[in-house]
């Protein structure tokens, strides 16, 4: 049984291009069944989440870390009577726009494409959902309703004020106008329940399994963590319990207490929140015009501790930040070559080369491209494109 807060499916906006109703899934299930096939989501499995995906099987990547974001999403939405599907699809949906090697390739790429009206991640995401996957006969994208759109450009809060203007200064990404422009996405207002949930459940996914990771990568220990808010405590009960416990397995139990802590701290906020608001509709969450699900002031002041401890010990780690700098090169070596010579594209992508109008269409169409690259293939394609190395000629790593 849904809140009456909850997004209801029989209330939806619709999509862009008018489709009939499934005979038994809601309009947010086929959203989320859409994602999950769609050729974007199966690249995710070789992008980076921390660690360039060839440096270990068991690291995060961004397919791994979207699944587990999705696994939380849906839990807080069921605790709290939400749309769990919902709240599933943009949860899942979220990092499809994010380019080769994570955010360094998305630095690379924001710089590179400066002059074309920008790169971000998010709204690349939108990109590729309503223009560039290309599989169905009447429309291009995925054709996913408003209410999934909405969370995704906007699970982390408004994007523009009021007039438009951007919150973040600049202009608006241009993905992300082309977007708006087709299906207006309210972008300076708050997004709905649902949407919230995605965005708090991706910050309790990275903080949980970017420790997990740092910690098997050897970059820190166990004991360095017994040091910091959240996650000392949990180590502690642990060995309380459990005296003299294998290492992994007192690793494992640790962390999913911290997890647990984050997940229930979340719940008794939006509880807190939820509870006395005198809210009938979705649309009420939205005019509340503030982040209802979001982390107590006291967890949220102790994760900025593991925060601020992750970013210097994992995420300006010197192995780290070489392996940054390399694919950086990558990605700035990849562009100006594609858009310099745009015969080097595949024949698919040629096609849309010949209607580019001038220099900024063109630029697009290789940021379009090469954002799409995988880690791998990105590796690949440098070692062929700029080095020469070929299978036959040479190892690519």
């Amino acid at each position: 049984m849904l809140k009456p807060y909850a997004t209801q499916p029989e209330d939806s906006r619709g999509r862009l291009h008018r489709e009939a109703m499934s005979t038994f899934r809601s309009p947010f299930q086929r959203d989320r069944d859409r994602i999950i096939h769609s050729s974007a989501f199966r690249r995710l499995k070789h992008k980076t989440q921390v660690f360039i995906e060839h440096e270990g099987d068991y690291y995060r990547t961004r397919l791994t870390h979207s699944i587990e974001v999705a696994q939380v999403a849906r839990t807080l939405a069921s605790a709290l009577g939400l749309n769990t599907d919902l709240a599933e699809a943009i949860a899942l949906a979220h990092d499809l726009g994010h380019p080769p090697f994570g955010h360094t390739g998305e630095d690379a790429l924001c710089e590179l494409m400066a002059p074309y009206g920008g790169f971000d991640h998010n709204a690349q995401a939108l990109r590729i959902i309503t223009k560039l996957e290309r599989h169905y006969a009447d429309f291009d994208g995925l054709n996913l309703t408003w209410e999934t759109l909405e969370g995704i450009a906007k699970h982390n809060g408004p994007v523009t004020e009021a007039q438009g203007k951007p919150l973040k200064g600049g202009v608006l990404p241009y993905a992300l106008a082309e977007c708006n422009a087709d299906f207006d996405m309210e972008l300076s207002g708050y997004a709905s329940a649902e949407a919230q949930v995605a965005a708090i459940a991706d910050d309790i996914a990275y903080n949980h399994h970017d420790l997990h990771d740092g910690l098997r990568s050897g970059l820190f220990t166990e004991e360095d963590l017994m040091e910091l808010p959240i996650t000392g405590p949990a180590f502690a009960e642990v060995d309380k319990l459990y005296p003299g416990l294998e290492r992994m397995r007192r690793r494992h139990e640790a962390l999913r207490r911290v997890f647990g802590v984050m997940v229930e701290d979340v719940l008794a906020v939006a509880s807190t929140r939820l509870g006395p608001a005198d809210l009938t509709s979705a649309q009420d969450i939205r005019d509340l015009r503030l982040t209802i699900i979001r982390f107590s002031d006291r967890l949220f002041r102790e994760l900025k501790v593991i925060r601020q401890f992750l970013f210097t010990r994992m995420y300006r780690a010197p192995s780290v930040v070489a392996m940054r700098a390399e694919v950086t090169e990558m990605v700035r070596a990849l562009f100006p070559l594609f858009v310099a010579q745009p015969g080097l594209l595949p024949a698919e992508w040629r096609r849309d080369v010949e209607s580019a109008r001038d220099e900024t269409a063109l630029a697009r169409i290789v940021a379009d491209y090469v954002s799409g690259m995988t880690d791998r293939f990105a590796i690949q394609e440098h070692a062929r494109l700029i080095k020469g190395v070929t299978p036959e000629t040479g190892r690519y790593l």
